[in-house]
């Protein structure tokens, strides 16, 4: 475990998923005090992003450049021209600092994980993100006439998985000659006819 510049502590976690695979690193922050609601937003924007692409847009959100969609939890999320660009209902969008803030530590946490095990930064993208709602910190407030009401937070567990892309391999001629799944497409009409023996002497 480790701790990031704001204070809270990062662990590295064997998920099954990267188990086994050399091209991928997990990291993982749990019981953060940030709200979980904009966390789960932030994941479901930079899912299958370049983590040098995810880190310029969490960039551009505490500068204010960019703003963070929202297409899940809208309830009482005001309309913003900057949505518009991600084409989501509603336009709705915010700019979640705090949320950013942490999000972006873990990111970078997770990307310093994959160059010390030997992965290049420039090919990595965020394969899986995912935020769950973790146990909420329960105060009080004091309300007139003797009452107290509840006083909770929404705090969150965030995992990020950073797998190295692959890059494609051109077709080779001799692929395109060949038949079958690696090969030219066959129809089943194609295949019908190649079932069919011809039978019988005649010129027909």
């Amino acid at each position: 475990a480790r701790l990031g510049s704001r204070g809270y502590r990062y662990d590295v976690l064997a998920l099954d998923k990267t188990r086994g695979n050399t091209g991928a690193r997990s990291n993982h922050g749990s019981h953060l005090r940030v709200h979980f609601k904009h966390c789960q937003e932030i994941a479901h924007h930079t899912s299958r992003m370049p983590v040098n692409k995810a880190l310029k847009f969490l960039d551009d959100v505490l500068a204010f450049k960019a703003v963070v969609p929202f297409v899940r939890y809208t309830g009482g999320c005001g309309q913003k021209a900057k949505a518009k660009q991600f084409k989501v209902g509603g336009s709705k969008g915010r700019w979640p600092v705090k949320a950013v803030g942490v999000y972006r530590d873990l990111l970078t946490n997770a990307i310093a994980n994959g160059k010390s095990k030997g992965l290049d930064p420039e090919l990595l993208y965020i394969s899986h993100a995912q935020c769950n709602r973790a146990p909420p910190g329960r105060r009080r407030t004091y309300r007139a006439h003797g009452r107290i009401g509840k006083y909770a937070s929404q705090p969150a567990h965030i995992e990020l998985i950073l797998t190295e892309k692959v890059e494609g391999v051109e077709k080779s001629a001799s692929d395109e000659d060949m038949e079958g799944a690696s090969g030219a497409k066959i129809t089943k009409k194609m295949a019908a006819k190649k079932r069919f023996v011809t039978v019988g002497g005649g010129t027909n």
